[in-house]
């Protein structure tokens, strides 16, 4: 079992950048591979970046491409996105998750633990 819990979120201005964090519990985190997605009102839930295991691969959605950025850090059982140049589109709920067999995955069905979301709002 892992429990993943994302904070960072907030109100930010157009062009401005948040960091949002995600914790997971848990000793086998570094065997996860980790993926942020979002979802904005009245929409369905969208994929926006995925780590690798080991960090070896990143995918990134092609809205979120050059702005966003995943990283981890397996020694803190943590997993981050540094989001620069924020458009109000990126308004959305963030979460994290939690795929087994370690590989970067893009479909949230590959995911088996899910965080609560963290609100993300940029005012134009």
């Amino acid at each position: 079992q892992v429990q993943l819990v994302e904070s960072g979120g907030g109100l930010v201005q157009a062009g401005g950048s948040l960091r949002l964090s995600c914790a997971a519990s848990g000793r086998t985190f570094s065997t996860y591979a980790m993926g942020w997605f979002r979802q904005a009102p009245g929409k369905e839930r969208e994929f926006v970046a995925t780590i690798s295991w080991n960090s070896g691969n990143t995918y990134y959605a092609d809205s979120v491409k050059g702005r966003f950025t995943i990283s981890r850090d397996n020694a803190k059982n943590t997993v981050y996105l540094q989001m620069n140049s924020l458009k109000p589109e990126d308004t959305a709920v963030y979460y994290c998750a939690a795929a087994r067999g370690g590989w970067a995955t893009r479909a949230s069905y590959d995911y088996n633990y899910w965080g609560q979301g963290t609100q993300v709002t940029v005012s134009s």
